[in-house]
C-alpha cells in the first residue's frame, strides 16, 4: 500500500477507523469492576506488600473479629505512593485500629518526617505499637490514646497549617467533625484522604437507612458542596475521598 496514492490513504483511511470503532468496544468509560480473577491480578502486577505487614494482616485476621476494618494492601500502597507525590514530611492519622494504614505512611515520610496518629482504644493499638516497634519506626509516629476530637482540638492549639497529609478511618458519625478540624490543620495544598466513602456500596441503596449509611451519606454530600476544596471519590477498598486544600 502507498499512502501517498490517494486511493491506497482513502482504504487505509477506512481499515483504521473501523479498527478503531472494534477496539473500543473492549475498553470502557467508567471505572472497571473487579472480579476475583482481576483483583488477584492487580495485586500480583502492583502490589508489593512486605513481609511484615503481611503478618500484621494475618494476625489482625486471627486475632480481631472486626479485621475487615483493615485497609487493603492495595489502598496502603496507594497512600504511601499520594504520601510520597506530595512530599509531606508531617502526617496524621485519625483511627489508627492495628496499626496497617499507619505503617505505610510513616514508612513513605522521609526520615526526618513525622506522622501524628490517635486512637480511642488500647486494645487495638496494642498490636499498633508492637508491629511499630518490628518496623523500626516507633520514633516516627507520636500515638495518642483518647477520643479523636480532644487530640485534634489539642493539636490545633500549636499546629494549625502544620500537617501535609492526613487521613480519616474512624467513627463515621463524626466525620463531618474531623472533617473541619482536619482542613485547619492541613496547610494550603495539602491533602486530606478519607476511607469508607463507599461504604460497600450501601450508600448507593436507597432503602439503606442504618445509622452509618446515613452519616456517610451526609458526608459525602457535605464534601461535594464545599467549595473550599478539590476533591474526588476513589472507588479504590471501600471507597477513599482526596480532597485538597485550596485555601489558607
Amino acid at each position: 500500500m502507498d499512502l501517498r496514492d490517494p486511493a491506497d490513504f482513502f482504504r487505509f483511511k477506512r481499515t483504521s477507523v473501523c479498527f478503531i470503532v472494534e477496539e473500543s468496544l473492549f475498553l470502557s468509560n467508567r471505572t472497571l469492576s473487579l472480579d476475583d480473577r482481576t483483583h488477584e491480578y492487580l495485586l500480583s502486577v502492583s502490589v508489593d506488600e512486605t513481609d511484615l505487614l503481611r503478618e500484621l494482616r494475618a494476625e489482625t485476621a486471627a486475632e480481631n473479629k472486626f479485621s475487615v476494618m483493615q485497609i487493603s494492601p492495595e489502598q496502603g500502597q496507594f497512600m504511601a505512593l499520594l504520601v510520597k507525590l506530595t512530599g509531606a514530611k508531617r502526617a496524621l492519622e485519625i483511627g489508627t485500629f492495628t496499626g496497617y494504614s499507619s505503617i505505610c505512611i510513616a514508612n513513605a515520610l522521609p526520615d526526618d518526617g513525622e506522622l501524628v496518629c490517635c486512637d480511642d482504644s488500647d486494645e487495638w493499638t496494642l498490636m499498633a505499637r508492637k508491629y511499630w516497634q518490628k518496623a523500626g519506626l516507633q520514633d516516627k509516629i507520636t500515638f495518642y490514646l483518647q477520643a479523636a476530637s480532644i487530640t485534634l482540638q489539642t493539636l490545633l492549639e500549636d499546629s494549625a497549617g502544620s500537617f501535609d497529609f492526613i487521613f480519616i478511618d474512624a467513627d463515621k458519625q463524626n466525620y463531618p467533625l474531623y472533617y473541619e478540624q482536619s482542613l485547619k490543620l492541613l496547610r494550603k495544598g495539602g491533602l486530606l484522604a478519607v476511607d469508607n466513602t463507599l461504604w460497600s456500596g450501601s450508600v448507593a441503596d436507597p432503602e439503606n437507612m442504618q445509622p452509618g449509611t446515613r452519616a456517610i451519606r451526609r458526608f459525602n454530600e457535605m464534601v461535594k458542596n464545599d467549595n473550599r476544596v478539590t476533591k474526588s471519590l476513589v472507588p479504590i477498598g471501600d471507597g477513599l475521598t482526596l480532597i485538597v486544600k485550596d485555601f489558607e
